[in-house]
């Protein structure tokens, strides 16, 4: 018999097995949805740290009682995980391709169409959490092309990569910095050790003012050298991490990443983006650019609607999206059209939030590192970590 030919581009094998008694293996681009890889419904656990030497969560960290809390909430655990392992087999993925002159939508749409199958997306089931951000230069966060948009990946840019998925509303937020041009190399160092510094200081009983000035402290100790001048690192000190619940990406606390009083405490059973955002520039951003993205106001009750295009709107939105984020690519793939002036309504009304592009003064550059972490009852588990940071 003549041994039949490997499939191209078999990458990495999960736990199990096919149809044919094969190991299920990721296709080159990956296509096979994370939960076929892993049909035993156990998925890559993250990095565990433990808490602080000193801290009441790591004395009870290893009772029977909290051991017992951590099996209660194993099923959560595994939705996250699932997330987390579709974002890093798209990062890899999208990390690989990623080059300059290429234009921002068809970088944006590999993403997303990459992530639509590893995640095997179903309606508010699993999917897309936020769009794709690909903020450029002093561009800190929140830009992604709308429809038209012709911008190109310059050779000398520093793009910010950061996208979300979700199970059951569970989601992972999660971002990197690219940057092809090695004397940008320090900026993106700097922000990488902020971010780690912040996920090392988090834990439960953890002050959120303590950890941003740990997080500001570790940033602005770090300078870079542009043309001939030198740049102390500062950090963006109005973007901050957030907490993270079910179908709620910004949930009700902040992570600071400068100093501040913020006395209020991590809790057991939390999960938070800690994310960082340094910059060669003022270190303070403000709204600018065309908006694209958009998300319903999660705590908006019942707003009559006068427009019956408003209200078809609303319900479209509420049908696809609910109170994750979308942007005005996705509103043109489910096939509305001449939406701008419902979506305005919508946005006036308070039941829509606009969240336009953040930036710094034009002529600096800015990078974010961010991890989403679990704060479990025995241990702190960094659900998206991955080899590539």
């Amino acid at each position: 018999k003549k041994k039949k030919k490997k499939k191209s581009g078999a990458a990495k094998g999960g736990d199990g097995a096919a149809a044919n008694g094969g190991v299920v293996c990721q296709t080159d681009p990956p296509s096979v949805p994370i939960k076929d890889l892993f049909p035993s419904g156990n998925f890559p656990v993250g990095e565990i740290q433990q808490y602080k030497e000193d801290s009441m969560a790591r004395r009870l960290a290893d009772t029977e009682e909290k051991r017992a809390l951590d099996r209660a909430h194993e099923d959560c655990y595994e939705e996250l995980r699932l997330a987390a392992e579709c974002h890093r087999q798209t990062r890899k993925y999208a990390q690989g391709f990623i080059k300059p002159g290429m234009s921002m939508i068809d970088i944006c749409e590999r993403i997303e169409g990459t992530n639509r199958k590893l995640i095997a997306e179903n309606g508010l089931m699993a999917g897309l959490a936020f769009p794709t951000g690909c903020s450029l230069n002093n561009c800190a966060a929140h830009y992604t092309p709308n429809a038209g948009d012709k911008t190109i990946l310059g050779e000398n840019d520093v793009c910010k990569i950061d996208y979300g998925v979700h199970i059951n509303g569970r989601l992972i937020d999660c971002a990197f910095t690219v940057a092809f041009n090695h004397r940008y190399d320090p900026l993106l160092e700097a922000v990488r050790e902020a971010t780690n510094t912040g996920i090392r200081e988090a834990g439960i009983d953890a002050r959120l003012g303590e950890i941003g000035e740990s997080i500001q402290e570790v940033m602005e100790s770090h300078e870079v050298e542009l043309d001939g001048k030198t740049y102390q690192v500062k950090s963006i000190r109005n973007l901050n991490g957030h907490s993270i619940e079910p179908y709620h990406i910004h949930a009700g606390k902040s992570v600071p990443i400068v100093r501040s009083n913020d006395s209020t405490r991590m809790e057991e059973g939390e999960v938070f983006a800690i994310e960082t955002f340094g910059s060669t520039g003022k270190g303070i951003v403000h709204d600018d650019m065309e908006c694209s993205h958009y998300m319903k106001d999660y705590d908006m009750g019942h707003v009559p609607l006068r427009s019956a295009r408003a209200k078809q709107l609303l319900h479209c939105i509420d049908q696809n999206f609910g109170t994750l984020a979308f942007c005005r690519r996705w509103l043109d793939r489910v096939g509305q059209t001449k939406y701008l002036f419902a979506l305005r309504q919508l946005c006036d009304s308070g039941l829509v939030q606009e969240y336009p592009p953040l930036c710094d003064v034009r002529t600096c550059y800015t990078a974010q590192y961010e991890h989403t972490i679990l704060l479990r009852p025995t241990c702190k588990e960094v659900l998206s970590r991955g080899d590539d940071y």
